[in-house]
């Protein structure tokens, strides 16, 4: 890894992107290579060990079992793009052969309008191409008879594309061969944009060291930090970070198969992890807004909580070991849990990577190759990602996402 820079080599770039975590290293992976774009791309990142950032604390799986058609198509891209990763990196034979570990997502549901939901999402999964089944809890207990399925009507899982994936190695090596295809990393803070006296477009950001730098378009893929970015232009988006646990456990006496990244009515998650270890996850009864710096964790909400749901699910977790734990932040878009996409109504320099509200890092493979589509032809060219533009969040139009965990 290249250490990065504090101060920009240059006063002026064809793109600044504020974030260089798994989002914004994307896009500037994508638009570096593409043929099509001949400018210089400046990556502006506070902290080049990524310590609090949203990719350093995510569960890293990936499903297809959303209940709008363009995220299940986004997902489906970020599939071929993991499980072609190797070639994609132009075969560099530094760069390993990822797969995915397809257990599936298992969502339970334990009433009747939750059932019908899954019913619901399962038809718009199968017209996408997704293998999603349902299951009636007999056919839930034949495949796994670890759960106790006594309160649950339905159940939905896909085994095909749906699981865990190595999305830290996917970040490094887009962030690596990046910086190799010219892209300029520094480790600073943006603290300031300038506007044109008509309002339409920026001019330049300051950074926090003091220098001013110059750009045609600036893209905001700071994670929750993203509203505190927007605001420095004058713009307000609807995204904020919620606080999200998790805890690495070992159980006493393993499952005998790959557990589903299992979703409870409770709303709290459990999966698969290796080495009979399993990694649960989820967030405490009132789901606030929280500091950017609050990464302190609930010991009370395991041990009252989720470690009493878990073994009322599963009763081989009667006896469990806790190995690790740690708290991470969502950058939850409060209107609609979707994305917000592509430029601005008025600024039109400036760029949203904003709002994935829990499902960014499986969704990165397909941003960044939008938005860095966008840059190049003014339009996208793959997947139509203007559903997801700041449009509908300036009109209140919703485009509700109801598969969030």
């Amino acid at each position: 890894m290249k250490n990065f820079k504090k101060i920009p080599t240059y006063d002026k770039y064809d793109v600044i992107i504020i974030g260089g975590a798994i989002m914004g290293s994307s896009t500037a992976w994508f638009l570096s290579q593409n043929p099509d774009f001949n400018g210089n791309i400046l990556v502006v990142e506070k902290d080049q060990k990524y310590e609090t950032c949203s990719t350093a604390h995510t569960t890293s799986c990936i499903r297809q079992q959303f209940s709008t058609k363009l995220n299940v198509e986004i997902s489906q891209f970020a599939a071929n793009f993991i499980n072609n990763f190797h070639k994609y990196m132009d075969s560099d034979a530094r760069v390993p052969k990822l797969k995915i570990k397809s257990f599936g997502y298992m969502y339970l549901a334990a009433d009747e309008d939750f059932a019908e939901n899954l019913k619901s999402n399962q038809k718009v999964q199968e017209a996408a191409g997704a293998a999603t089944e349902l299951l009636t809890p007999d056919e839930i207990k034949s495949r796994y008879p670890f759960y106790n399925v006594e309160d649950i009507k339905l159940g939905s899982i896909n085994l095909v594309n749906e699981g865990y994936w190595d999305s830290i190695t996917v970040f490094e090596w887009m962030k690596n061969k990046a910086q190799e295809n010219g892209v300029e990393y520094i480790e600073n803070e943006v603290t300031a944009f300038t506007k044109n006296n008509s309002g339409d477009r920026i001019n330049n950001i300051k950074l926090a060291s003091g220098e001013t730098v110059y750009g045609e378009n600036f893209v905001n893929a700071t994670g929750p930090r993203a509203a505190l970015i927007s605001k420095m232009a004058g713009i307000n988006i609807p995204v904020e970070p919620r606080k999200r646990y998790s805890w690495i456990f070992k159980a006493e006496s393993p499952l005998d198969r790959d557990l589903p990244l299992t979703v409870d009515p409770s709303g709290f998650h459990v999966r698969e992890n290796g080495g009979g270890t399993y990694q649960a996850g989820g967030h405490g009864i009132y789901d606030p807004a929280v500091n950017f710096d609050d990464f302190e964790m609930d010991h009370d909400l395991w041990e009252n909580t989720v470690w009493p749901i878990l073994f009322n699910r599963i009763p081989q977790f009667e006896s469990l070991k806790l190995v690790s734990q740690w708290a991470g932040h969502y950058a939850m878009n409060t209107l609609d849990q979707n994305a917000i996409v592509g430029p601005h109504t008025e600024v039109k320099n400036f760029m949203f990577l904003n709002g994935f509200s829990g499902h960014g890092t499986q969704q990165a493979p397909a941003m960044g190759r939008g938005l860095g589509e966008y840059l190049v032809y003014g339009k996208y060219k793959t997947l139509d990602l203007t559903p997801f533009h700041f449009d509908r969040i300036a009109k209140g139009n919703s485009i509700i996402e109801k598969a969030v965990i």
